[in-house]
């Protein structure tokens, strides 16, 4: 059973989250053999401890270079962690951490580079969504092909009772969160700054409605900006939270194949939508496709890969012609009358292998069905615009 933290376990990690950098397996570690109070006490409190009598990252944190332990205390020094927990409560937030009830468990899959801690906005509770929950990602630039396909596919994925995970970025993020909202449907935003920051500033209404709706969440606490590092580390958290990452757009070099591949190795379902061969856009999703990824074009196949047990796709197939629904000898007659010209049955029944009565049956059948009609002792195929059968008017 999940125990909530205590106070100063939470105020550690909410330390800990300003002073580490999301992603750092070296915190990781430490935090899992100290636990964060062990942890930032160590930080803090024993530096004159070292056999050098500084702050020796070797000596308190062995493997663990020294720049990164004197960036860790500088940082931690300069927290206020009470403040950035009174910060989120007062936005109607709060501050997860592992052993909360909230607590979404498929996160300690990153095992050391699990996160401190998660910052949340929005009523939703984040362990149930992610229960049920699929990533859509891909190109900040992208065509309004991938555009109209990430609404779609989230729409459709929202219909059908399924999150929508993104990053909020322009392009695929954007258009995936709105195709959940346009559906009334729930998606959570994962950002790489601050949750009291929305980022990008164009996206500001979006990430506002969506706090409404949904769930915006961040590693990292108020009032922090995004950096390029920490959109690649922000992206093997939409990875692990989500059951699968579909990837829309994306070029050779993509955050979004980051995620596709964090996907991948955490054993997640890695999915792709295919482009035109001669987009740049979709290089790097045919890449995806030509590996492990699986294609899907909609919500349906999407969901049969992630869902439950029974829940298939529906069987895809081309518009049935009547012709289709033939028994096998007539159709096989009906392939032997010539495109043009009244033809004899003596000679369609030879190019039908059969004998004349045989094929006089079958022609008479295919008559009353409106494939063919009877002009003198000959018969040939219904023009395109004739009535649907002869039989209709009384026959020939």
């Amino acid at each position: 059973m999940n125990l909530p933290a205590a106070p100063d376990e939470r105020q550690a990690r909410a330390t800990l989250s300003r002073a580490v950098e999301p992603g750092d397996e070296h915190a990781g570690r430490w935090l899992r053999r100290y636990g964060a109070t062990g942890f930032l006490d160590r930080l803090l409190h024993t530096a004159d401890a070292s056999p050098s009598g500084g702050p020796a990252g070797d000596d308190l944190f062995p493997g663990t270079g020294q720049k990164r332990v004197a960036s860790w205390r500088l940082r931690a020094t300069a927290a206020d962690p009470d403040r950035d927990l009174a910060t989120i409560q007062d936005l109607g937030g709060r501050f997860l951490v592992p052993g909360d009830t909230e607590w979404p468990r498929q996160l300690d899959d990153l095992e050391d580079a699990r996160p401190v801690g998660l910052w949340v906005r929005g009523p939703a509770d984040l362990r149930t969504w992610a229960l049920r929950s699929v990533a859509l990602v891909g190109a900040r630039a992208c065509t309004p092909y991938g555009a109209h396909t990430a609404a779609d596919l989230a729409t459709g994925l929202a219909r059908k009772g399924w999150v929508v995970v993104s990053g909020a970025a322009y392009g695929i993020d954007g258009a995936a969160h709105r195709g959940a909202l346009a559906a009334a449907g729930a998606t959570v935003a994962v950002l790489a700054c601050g949750v009291d920051s929305p980022y990008p500033r164009g996206h500001d209404q979006l990430i506002r409605r969506i706090t409404e709706q949904g769930l915006v969440i961040g590693e990292l606490p108020p009032d922090t900006h995004p950096t390029p590092s920490r959109f690649i580390t922000r992206n093997r958290v939409i990875a692990a939270l989500t059951r699968g990452t579909v990837v829309v757009e994306a070029q050779h070099r993509s955050g979004s194949l980051v995620t596709a591949r964090a996907a991948a190795r955490l054993g997640r379902h890695t999915m792709g939508v295919p482009g035109p061969v001669t987009s740049a856009l979709s290089a790097g999703v045919h890449e995806l496709l030509r590996g492990d990824a699986t294609l899907v074009t909609d919500a349906d196949e999407i969901v049969e890969l992630v869902g439950d047990m029974g829940q298939l796709a529906p069987t895809r197939r081309g518009p049935v012609l009547p012709r289709d629904l033939l028994a096998p000898a007539a159709a096989h007659v009906l392939e032997a009358v010539p495109a043009r010209g009244p033809t004899p049955t003596t000679v369609i029944a030879r190019r039908a292998g059969t004998t004349p009565d045989e094929t006089l049956a079958r022609l008479y059948e295919l008559h009353s069905l409106g494939f063919v009609e009877r002009h003198g002792d000959g018969w040939e195929l219904t023009r395109p615009g004739t009535s649907a059968s002869n039989a209709r008017r009384g026959g020939a």
